[in-house]
């Protein structure tokens, strides 16, 4: 059965009624309201229900509607007919709809508010011309009162209601299968979310337990099995295998067995040999022995599983390896796990090798017998996206590829899938924009006439069987610049207005001079405005005549930039070092070339030339500028950066109009006339000048442009770039998870003496599938972040200074923790003589503390050669490690 919907028929079929202010249809009861009839409401009405699912319909009788003659109701205050419950209980994510309608003369005005004074959320929608309100996807802050008023000009109604919230229970932890021995304890913990807080019982097989200690839970249904059985095993668990190279694998074996008793592995034929249970206290320097092959053991510290040693010779030191005794210096580092057994069975290798490659057996026994299973590991090349990191720069119109090619083992299929601005590409739609080029192999990806909103951050993402990876490209859209905002005209007169504007958005293409058009009543469409030309020739230059001529020439200016009829040009020139100027007009708007003869002018004679332009309103800019920015200073950011300020010419007068500026610039050890430059947009006064050398002086010097040149320089000033940044990057990095925080810590950096003192750190983080990472500065060597456990993050730590931002720590992945308390090590940045790993997986729950067992520990340990010495001494950086 589906929900049904309400509607009613005026007359004859397809007419239905519309409904207003003045006409309501209830879809509670069916019911059609009319809050002040008219003459055009007379006619036959007739109900139609129709189910939402089947789309069925059902119509009822005709209803006739008559007009009564015995007189005309007079105006009366709202009287509201239709209502919603004084209280509704609403569940979560559901959508509610609140009814409210009322007759009255005049037509009553609905509106609706929450009394508490709370406002409506942008999600809820008042429709019907206010006779509805609905709340779609009710949350517990949609809960609480709510209030309908209907009012004209004889007076007001109000009905008030609430909505109280409730979710059904919804389980945030279940119990799983387990296995235990016999006379062994059992605590498992269940938790549900629910609203009102739900009750618990347990069943077991179906049936309620009574006799148990019962701390709680919603029913859910479990095997438990505590009888006396020989280990079995799933001949499917183990299979085949896949691990890329350099990554970490978890072969699972989860035998069945009770009681339980010993799970050993084989690789090949070779046993893999255990470690001895470990039991860490607070001695801060251990000394022992051990032989070459033989296990390690601690007796200072406990944990639950087994670790294996598996040793990486190196040629030249096989010599070495014949030594019955080697001594071996244990750190607390970050070096990755080698190979470990889980508490379930299951074998954990970090850091695989294709030597890694082959059968292993899992083998459980115990007193009633013995069970194996094998599989094979297959070790596969990684994955790797041989494209580089780019930004691309192409205009709106243009198709570019961004390349993702990858370097893989060809045995696995891969598979490409591309974000923009970290949304999902669907390819076929988006208009035909994007398409896939490339074949298998690649997973490049063609963007076809692009267009200023496809301007952003690329993301291809390469997936296989066994590991993936990411590269980001930038794309810079250029196009033509937006229209100008915030246009006005003011002090118009009978022949005259001026107009502002504010520029729009260039789209990284820089404006250069604007075209302002005008129309009239009696006008014929958009015309050009007649006022003073603005735009000076470009490209004046000249030379090339025969004796005793100046030859001076230009580019013509366009004709929707000569603002008017009367267009022509003035060329100024006087020899080079004199001081009146001779001035000649050119009176075609396409001319681009003036000849001035004198026979008096020796050959190769060196002349000053500016040429101005005029119209029927005035002459406009005559030349390049004439004076140079004042004022110019210059401050060092950080070793690569420095701003340059200035006062800035006036930005437009009678005679011409800047264009920007031009800086120039070089250090002490290179030529003025070597100088790299610069050149701004528009009236600033200020720019930053970057990818300069540290510790250096730099002389800069500064002078105005406009379309007919550049004007003189500026005075020099000169800045010398701060001290470089730290080379050194945060090491001893650590993490330490908390339920739903994640605690970071490192050492302090210290500036070599030519660097910039350490001023405090920035943290970059993200979760592994995500592109763009979140930033947090802090002046101390820890942070604390609230982040949720459950997810994979990649971080990495930078140290700043007033030079800038130092060298980054090693990217740091910190893996999804399924439990409540997790320690770790970074890896550090330089290279370690490391030959051999250790780690041991501890946790700690709040929940467990009345069991009275031992908070373990996570911690990992390596070694080096010393041929010095034959024995093994072991040194914890940390006096307390828990």
């Amino acid at each position: 059965m589906g929900e049904l919907t309400f509607s009613w028929i005026f007359n004859e079929y397809p007419s239905f009624v519309k409904q207003d202010t003045r006409r309501f249809v209830s879809q509670k009861t069916g019911s059609l309201y009319i809050a002040k009839v008219e003459p055009s409401d007379v006619g036959n009405y007739t109900c139609v229900v129709t189910n939402t699912v089947t789309q069925s319909r059902v119509q009822g009788p005709p209803t006739p509607l008559i007009l009564r003659s015995d007189g005309i109701m007079g105006e009366y205050e709202p009287k509201i007919e239709v209502q919603f419950p004084e209280v509704l209980a609403v569940a979560k994510g559901l959508t509610v709809k609140l009814e409210c309608f009322a007759l009255g003369n005049p037509v009553p005005a609905i509106t609706w508010r929450r009394p508490d004074g709370v406002p409506f959320p942008r999600k809820v929608d008042v429709s019907k011309s206010s006779g509805v309100l609905e709340i779609p996807y009710f949350q517990q802050e949609d809960a609480g009162p709510y209030e309908c008023t209907a009012e004209n000009s004889r007076g007001k109604n109000t009905v008030k209601g609430r909505l109280s919230f409730y979710a059904p229970p919804h389980l945030v932890e279940k119990p799983q299968d387990v296995q235990k021995a016999i006379d062994e304890s059992l605590l498992w913990e269940c938790k549900a979310s629910a609203k009102p807080k739900p009750s618990y019982r347990w069943l077991k097989n179906g049936e309620l337990l009574e006799s148990f200690e019962i701390l709680g839970c919603t029913s859910v249904s479990l095997r438990i099995v505590m009888a006396e059985c020989l280990p079995t095993l799933n001949s499917e668990s183990l299979a085949q295998t896949l691990a890329r190279q350099g990554g970490d694998v978890l072969i699972e074996c989860r035998p069945r067995m009770s009681p339980r008793g010993m799970i050993s592995w084989r690789k090949g034929k070779e046993a893999l040999r255990e470690s001895h249970s470990l039991v860490l206290t607070s001695t801060h320097n251990l000394e022992l022995e051990v032989g070459e092959g033989q296990g390690l053991s601690l007796n200072t510290l406990r944990y639950t599983g087994s670790v294996f040693v598996r040793e990486r010779e190196r040629e030249e030191e096989e010599e070495e390896e014949e030594r019955e005794n080697q001594r071996i210096a244990f750190q607390a580092s970050s070096i990755m796990i080698i190979v470990s057994v889980l508490d379930n069975g299951s074998l954990r290798i970090s850091n695989i090798t294709k030597l890694d490659a082959g059968l292993y057996t899992c083998v459980a026994r115990n007193q009633f017998g013995v069970a194996s299973s094998a599989g094979t590991l297959v070790v596969k090349e990684p994955t790797i996206i041989t494209s580089k990191a780019m930004q691309l720069d192409v205009t709106v119109g243009e198709s570019v590829v961004i390349p993702c090619q990858v370097s893989r083992d060809p045995s696995l299929d891969v598979r490409f899938t591309w974000f923009f601005n970290e949304q999902l590409i669907n390819f076929g739609s988006h208009g035909g924009y994007f398409e896939k080029v490339g074949g298998t192999s690649a997973g490049d990806i063609m963007i076809r006439n692009i267009q200023l909103r496809h301007a952003g951050r690329y993301t291809c993402a390469v997936q296989t069987k066994v590991d993936s990876a990411s590269i980001a490209t930038d794309v810079v859209v250029r196009g033509p610049p937006d229209p100008p905002l915030d246009i006005k005209v003011d002090e118009v007169t009978e022949t005259t207005s001026f107009v502002s504007w504010s520029p729009g958005p260039d789209n990284h293409s820089p404006v250069f001079a604007y075209n302002i058009q005008i129309r009239s009543p009696f006008s014929l469409g958009w015309q050009a405005a007649k006022t003073v030309p603005r735009t000076t020739p470009a490209r004046v230059s000249g030379g090339g005549g025969s004796r005793s001529e100046l030859v001076i020439t230009w580019e013509p200016v366009p004709e929707e930039l000569q603002c008017g009829p009367g267009f022509g040009y003035v060329v100024a020139f006087r020899p080079l070092g004199g001081q009146s100027w001779m001035q000649a007009a050119v009176t075609s708007p396409d001319a681009s070339r003036y000849i001035f003869k004198n026979e008096s002018i020796p050959p190769f004679s060196p002349f000053h030339v500016k040429v101005g332009v005029y119209n029927n309103k005035g002459e406009g800019p005559f030349g390049s500028p004439s004076r140079a920015p004042s004022r110019v200073r210059a401050k060092s950011l950080s070793a690569s950066e420095v701003e340059v300020s200035w006062k800035p010419l006036p930005w437009s007068t009678s005679r011409t109009r800047i264009m920007g500026y031009e800086l120039r610039y070089w250090s002490t050890k290179d030529r003025p006339d070597t100088a790299s430059v610069m050149r701004t947009v528009g009236n600033r006064t200020s720019a930053v000048i970057r990818g300069l050398d540290p510790s250096s002086t730099y002389y800069i010097k500064l002078k105005a442009y406009n379309s007919a040149g550049v004007g003189p320089d500026s005075a020099v000033v000169n800045v010398t770039t701060k001290r470089p940044p730290p080379s050194q990057s945060p090491v001893k990095v650590t993490w330490n998870t908390t339920d739903s925080k994640l605690i970071l810590k490192w050492d302090h950096v210290k500036s070599l003496e030519n660097e910039s003192e350490v001023m405090g750190y920035k943290v970059m983080y993200k979760q592994s599938r995500q592109s763009r990472p979140s930033v947090v500065e802090t002046n101390s060597t820890s942070l604390e972040l609230s982040l949720p456990v459950d997810e994979d993050y990649i971080i990495q730590i930078k140290p700043v200074s007033e030079g800038g931002e130092g060298s980054s720590s090693k990217q740091i992945t910190i893996p999804r923790i399924a439990v409540a308390h997790a320690i770790g090590f970074a890896p550090e940045r330089k290279a370690l003589p490391v030959v051999v790993t250790l780690a041991l997986y501890c946790t700690w729950r709040e929940q467990y503390k009345h069991l009275q067992v031992d908070p373990l520990v996570f911690f990992s340990m390596f070694y080096k050669r010393d041929s010095s010495e034959g024995k093994i001494s072991s040194r914890f950086l940390k006096e307390d490690v828990c």
